[in-house]
């Protein structure tokens, strides 16, 4: 236990082998108060994970000295209207941009002429064709295998299994269950269907509901969002099918962790989100500072943990001592 708090504590859970692994500090500045950086960020969606990831942005700008932060909260459900905020932020003149983009093809040419007007960063989801600098977040594909691998031990006999989402046509969520599907390749797990919320809970604990309610033998429900874990667990439990129908999710959630706790959510695939957010403000202010090479790399991409019922405690403590207000 105590190791699993170190690793998670110093941010051991970094990156995926080949990448940059130094740590985000400080570009040097020059002399004379230079005039304050102004970074964006905006958010998919509004809950624990962005709660987590916004407090590695504020560490990192506490730690720095030229850096004001708006960080934004999405809390629509379409394209256009999170492409408004990115419009309003570009016309009011940031340095530059770190967007979580809910679709991957529809956002590409207008991501496009963001990166031609300031910096762009994709953060947690990412848009290959957007010509942003750099894509910083999970390995999605790498946490859907872990996913996958959770479902294997959760089902050993196998069984249909139904995916919820928040947007499916996000890259973010495209890799995790193009990992899911790689790694169930051959088992005896079927997945039968691949339900989108729009990253709405209610209508995600719906989704559930009605996936159980149309497949008597419904073996498993994988939540690939952060929220949908606790919407999940919700509609299973109402349904008096807590531990019959197995339950693996993405993230930290405290509801998701007190589900795993009470061995009503098998396993969790935990990313650092807190990390994360740390890295994405440092780097871009290390990169707009001159230091091009914190960016350079294209992909910065972190490892994630898949937690059970014996790993959870730890993971609670951690958000317990480094988490707080």
């Amino acid at each position: 236990m105590k190791k699993l708090l170190l690793i998670l504590a110093l941010g051991v859970l970094a990156f995926v082998p080949g990448c940059d692994n130094n740590g985000g500090g400080t570009a040097a500045k020059s002399g004379g108060g230079p005039k304050k950086l102004r970074l964006a960020f905006v958010t998919n969606t509004k809950n624990d994970f962005w709660e987590t990831f916004q407090h590695g942005c504020n560490s990192a700008v506490q730690n720095l000295t030229n850096v004001d932060l708006d960080f934004r909260y999405f809390t629509g459900s379409t394209v256009a209207e999170q492409q408004q905020i990115v419009s309003d932020l570009v016309t009011g003149g940031v340095d530059g941009i770190a967007i979580s983009p809910i679709d991957a093809d529809a956002q590409a040419a207008f991501l496009a002429q963001v990166a031609a007007k300031t910096l762009l960063v994709c953060v947690d989801s990412d848009v290959p064709g957007s010509q942003r600098v750099c894509f910083i977040g999970t390995d999605n594909v790498t946490a859907g295998k872990q996913a996958a691998d959770l479902l294997k031990a959760a089902l050993p006999q196998g069984g249909k299994i139904v995916l919820c989402v928040g947007y499916p046509n996000a890259q973010n969520a495209k890799d995790r269950i193009q990992g899911l599907e790689g790694e169930l390749a051959g088992s005896n797990l079927q997945i039968i269907d691949t339900l989108a919320d729009a990253t709405d809970p209610a209508v995600a604990m719906a989704n559930a509901q009605k996936a159980m309610a149309a497949h008597a033998d419904l073996a498993g429900i994988v939540g690939l969002y952060s929220y949908n874990g606790p919407a999940i667990l919700a509609a299973v439990r109402g349904a008096n099918k807590a531990g019959k129908v197995k339950i693996v999710c993405f993230d930290d959630d405290s509801n998701t962790l007190a589900g795993v706790a009470a061995g009503d959510i098998y396993g969790t695939v935990v990313q650092t989100a807190n990390r994360i957010g740390y890295e994405t403000i440092a780097r871009m202010d290390q990169y707009l500072s001159g230091d091009k090479s914190r960016l350079a790399q294209g992909n910065i991409m972190f490892k994630s943990l898949p937690v059970n019922q014996s790993l959870v405690e730890s993971v609670q403590a951690w958000h317990d001592d480094n988490l707080q207000p």
